[in-house]
């Protein structure tokens, strides 16, 4: 007799992660593959961050540190300006357990959480695992937050207002006139969570940094990551900046030992290593102003991006964007198809060094030309 599962549950349609790429190259007999699907950082990891990894490997019999107070302390440094003490930081396995711990610990299946459609998928994951009703509010139709749209379904059931900002896979982002008025018009009682973990590639003057409202809004959560800018997508380490009573909830409810001992030193050390991160800030300016010309050159649509990938529409249908993900996977070029994010004919590259850029902006452009989809 097969084991029940709770209804809720059973209508879960689970997120799919690529194949490694060895098993790639291995099926379609091809070798040299480039992954700009993921959003990872082409540099690698600073160097600082191998030695510490190096160094600390003698150590990995003990237990992490499961208050992580080093790491704590380094996040602190490294956002001195707003004067964090350690119960306002909470640290996880990458900003994704941060944010599922938060969810599950504030939000009760008797209330709601408000998500952007077309953002993040994983928020929506996390709220249906634990029953937690959604609400979602669709995107502008040029893309962007409708912030406005979130403050209208705000209701008496609403506990939750979540963003992503920048917005993953458009790239886009809300203003901070915008940001300031949802703030004024959201209830005490609920709490606004920010996902930032594109935030080091933001240069958009009118792109907000949540932080700066910490002393505006006492209900307000940042997450941000290691695993963009920082290049530690492997690591899986996270954080959120929060009130002391919020972090103390976090904390009640977190795993114990939920960041590893080499993620906790590998952490520092790249906090410490600022020439490493600006590196690749303006490896990845350099990159999106590469598409942009060549995406003009060619007649596509594509979105203006505060991260570290591009949307781009390639046409075809409803298939188009499957069918260029494919077609470019044989040439060993791995890109992501957004039907499930609601762009069937639209890809997401993720941003990388001058020559992967080029090597895929080849067989991109090949690709559309043999089907036909640009002159």
């Amino acid at each position: 007799m097969p084991v029940k599962v709770a209804e809720y549950i059973e209508k879960i349609t689970p997120y799919r992660p690529g194949k490694p790429i060895s098993e790639v190259e291995r099926e379609l007999g091809i070798y040299d593959t480039v992954k700009m699907a993921s959003n990872e950082n082409p540099l690698g990891p600073s160097p600082k961050v191998i030695q510490a990894i190096t160094e600390d490997l003698k150590y990995i019999h003990l237990y992490p540190d499961g208050s992580a107070y080093y790491l704590k302390h380094a996040i602190m440094k490294h956002l001195a300006k707003y004067h964090l003490s350690i119960e306002e930081v909470c640290v996880g396995n990458g900003s994704n357990e941060v944010i599922d711990v938060l969810i599950r610990a504030l939000v009760t299946s008797q209330e709601e959480i408000l998500i952007s459609a077309q953002a993040f998928m994983v928020y929506e994951l996390i709220a249906k695992a634990a029953n937690i009703p959604v609400t979602l509010v669709p995107l502008r139709k040029d893309h962007h937050f409708d912030i406005d749209g979130y403050i209208e379904r705000i209701t008496d059931k609403t506990k939750m207002v979540a963003l992503v900002n920048p917005n993953n896979p458009t790239g886009t982002y809300y203003t901070k006139k915008e940001f300031e008025n949802l703030l004024s018009n959201v209830p005490e009682r609920c709490v606004v969570l920010v996902d930032e973990a594109y935030r080091e590639y933001v240069d958009a003057p009118d792109c907000p940094s949540a932080l700066d409202y910490r002393k505006d809004f006492e209900n307000l959560i940042v997450c941000r990551t290691f695993s963009k800018a920082f290049g530690m997508s492997g690591m899986r380490l996270g954080y959120a900046i929060t009130t002391k009573q919020i972090g103390e909830t976090y904390r009640k409810v977190r795993e114990p030992f939920n960041t590893n001992e080499l993620a906790q030193v590998a952490g520092i050390a790249a906090l410490d290593d600022v020439d490493y991160v600006r590196r690749g800030v303006e490896t990845n300016k350099k990159g999106k102003e590469f598409y942009y010309a060549e995406f003009r050159r060619l007649g596509l649509q594509f979105l203006p991006t505060q991260g570290n990938f591009i949307l781009v529409h390639v046409g075809g249908g409803d298939n188009g964007g499957v069918e260029c993900y494919q077609a470019l996977l044989k040439q060993g070029v791995i890109l992501r198809p957004v039907g499930n994010y609601g762009f069937p004919d639209w890809i997401r590259i993720s941003i990388g060094l001058p020559d992967q850029n080029e090597r895929c902006m080849k067989a991109l452009e090949a690709y559309l030309r043999e089907k036909g989809l640009v002159k």
